[in-house]
């Protein structure tokens, strides 16, 4: 073999061992960069379960509130308490996260939250006492405050699923085998103008 063979096979071969490294260190860089949109996605998810936990927490309070003046709306009281204890009895772990169902089922269940205290902030409209009364005043601004913390943690949360999402499904980064998350989708009748909940 001659020299000039020797030094092109050496050439060939450290270009080769070059583009491995390359490539090596283009896939750890890849892989964590899932991992870190992996985290950045339970972390939105915790801040939409904080909020979620936030409206929770504050209907007690607003349905002893309403109580004490609506004592003739004990049906709606009722269907805002029994929706409260759906939500708080839902098991929410990490494989709500991987399992679309359950992530409607979810869905599901705090939408019928949501009906029920907009249900509630309509009897309200009766009672101009109870509309005046500071405690519910209150609750009422902190109730609106945490609809609106709701959104935008949820509207935060579809944009971290839909970046992972993006890189677990585009070449090189399906090559990793992770799988894609579900996310929220479109409630059974947004396709018309809501109304204000608290108006």
């Amino acid at each position: 073999m001659s020299a000039g063979t020797k030094l092109g096979l050496i050439v060939v071969f450290g270009l080769l061992v070059v583009f491995i490294g390359i490539a090596v260190i283009y896939g750890i860089w890849l892989s964590n960069d899932i991992i870190k949109s992996d985290e950045n996605t339970k972390a939105a998810w915790s801040q939409v379960l904080n909020q979620y936990q936030r409206r929770s927490d504050l209907i007690p309070n607003l349905v002893d509130t309403v109580k004490a003046y609506a004592v003739h709306e004990k049906e709606v009281l009722t269907k805002v308490t029994e929706a409260r204890s759906k939500v708080n009895n839902f098991v929410v772990d990490e494989s709500l996260l991987k399992d679309p169902e359950k992530l409607q089922q979810f869905q599901k269940i705090q939408g019928e939250l949501t009906g029920a205290l907009t249900k509630l902030m309509v009897v309200v409209e009766n009672y101009p006492n109870l509309k005046a009364n500071e405690n519910f005043l209150g609750l009422q601004a902190q109730l609106e405050g945490t609809e609106n913390r709701i959104a935008v943690e949820r509207m935060r949360f579809i944009e971290t699923v839909n970046t992972y999402n993006k890189k677990v499904r585009i070449f090189p980064g399906s090559l990793f085998g992770y799988q894609t998350k579900p996310n929220f989708t479109a409630e059974e009748g947004t396709e018309k103008a809501p109304k204000n909940l608290f108006k």
